[in-house]
């Protein structure tokens, strides 16, 4: 099996994902998740025909972000005709999947030059909306046997479950806040981070736009949970509604729900687009291309469907197991800060020092544009490695319908 490196990362800043709010908002997506792609063939010498497949990670593929984005964005940077896409969808894993997905054909010897990506317009998509609904009144079989409920309400009962407070959930997200703020004003993004321009050269914007600065856990404590009406909010075919907490009660019927997350400790509604371009040795040799890390090793993992959130731990678990690794072994880690409880089991269980845990920040001050996030994160983890002169990092995020990608990350 040959081996695959990372060439270069390129992501846009992320904004409001809301119309009328967010700087992003009224863009194509195609234009977004192409200023990434056209990043890429800017600062780096390749052909673009050679591009063997451009893997697009995308949570909600509909209206304009259907239509095989992958590939429409691919042409939308004016890459040559002859370089293919494709769209995927494993929900907030679809980022981390088009990655690893995209190292698969290089280790397999059947690619040599691939990108692994994603794009997400939440202002174009009611993406948590719809997410509970999962099935129509033609398939409720999928509901009786697998009842999914909202994925914050999921977080809400994991916290429950798992003895992790309102307190502990507020002071991770003012620190999230701090750590996002420090490493922009430090420079930190800098490498990856490149700016979003309109079709006539105008510039949108070049900096994160998400961050609270100076958020504290007095003022976190004040908002109300944003959960808590969902809870008993039926939903579902207009023939057969339930609500969270049926579903819940269903599963779980002895949890006592206290529910402790809101907009301050959970991830931001977004915009934004993110692209990791990766080779073959072979391939980069022969056209100068510098390895910047090397792919040790990738896995997905899986958990009960009606908490959905619980899977990054056993996806760390399983991707040192294919490396032959020890979580000492582990310079950095990044895992999406969906919500704060998602983080905090991180930690606790895996018996993480938190000093090396997300040292920029996540998704609770950045925002998390559902199928970017993981290409954005890879970016960021390799940056933060780089400049700490680490060797080794490991990135996991979990997502809808249980699961969670992982991959480990060596320095070259």
């Amino acid at each position: 099996m040959r081996d695959a490196y990372i060439i270069d990362t390129a992501r846009t800043p992320r904004s409001a994902g809301k119309v009328g709010k967010g700087k992003l908002a009224e863009l194509h997506p195609h234009l977004l998740f192409s200023t990434t792609l056209k990043a890429l063939s800017d600062r780096n010498d390749f052909n673009t025909a050679d591009v063997d497949d451009v893997i697009a990670g995308c949570g909600s593929q509909r209206s304009t972000q259907g239509y095989c984005i992958g590939r429409m964005g691919a042409l939308d940077a004016g890459w040559d005709n002859e370089a293919t896409g494709i769209s995927i969808d494993r929900f907030c894993g679809s980022g981390l999947t088009s990655v690893n997905l995209a190292a698969m054909g290089i280790m397999s010897g059947m690619q040599d030059l691939t990108v692994g990506g994603g794009v997400e317009m939440m202002s174009l998509a009611p993406t948590f909306i719809d997410a509970p609904n999962l099935v129509d009144s033609n398939n409720l079989h999928l509901r009786d046997i697998h009842p999914q409920p909202h994925q914050g309400v999921c977080a809400d009962v994991i916290a429950s479950m798992e003895g992790i407070t309102r307190d502990e959930a507020d002071a991770f997200g003012a620190e999230s806040q701090k750590r996002a703020a420090n490493a922009i004003e430090n420079g930190h993004f800098d490498k990856s981070l490149v700016p979003v321009h309109d079709r006539d050269g105008t510039l949108v914007l070049d900096h994160e736009d998400f961050v609270r600065p100076g958020t504290t856990v007095a003022a976190l404590s004040e908002l109300n949970p944003s959960f808590a009406g969902l809870y008993d909010y039926p939903m579902g075919p207009e023939d057969s509604k339930m609500s969270c907490r049926e579903m819940i009660e269903k599963c779980y019927p002895d949890v006592k729900v206290e529910h402790i997350h809101h907009a301050g400790n959970s991830s931001g509604v977004v915009d934004g687009a993110g692209s990791v371009l990766l080779a073959s040795k072979d391939y980069a040799d022969a056209h100068g291309l510098k390895p910047r890390a090397r792919i040790v090793a990738m896995a997905n993992a899986a958990c009960e469907p009606e908490l959905m959130l619980n899977a990054p731990v056993p996806a760390a678990r399983k991707v040192l197991e294919k490396a032959g690794m020890s979580i000492d072994d582990i310079d950095l880690f990044e895992i999406n800060e969906a919500f704060a409880v998602v983080a905090l089991k991180f930690i606790r269980d895996l018996d993480l020092n938190p000093d090396i845990v997300n040292v920029n920040g996540g998704a609770i001050a950045l925002g998390h544009p559902i199928g970017a996030t993981g290409s954005v994160l890879v970016g960021t983890l390799l940056d933060e490695m780089e400049r700490r002169d680490l060797s080794t990092g490991l990135v996991t995020m979990c997502t809808g319908g249980g699961m969670a990608p992982a991959l480990i990350l060596e320095r070259v």
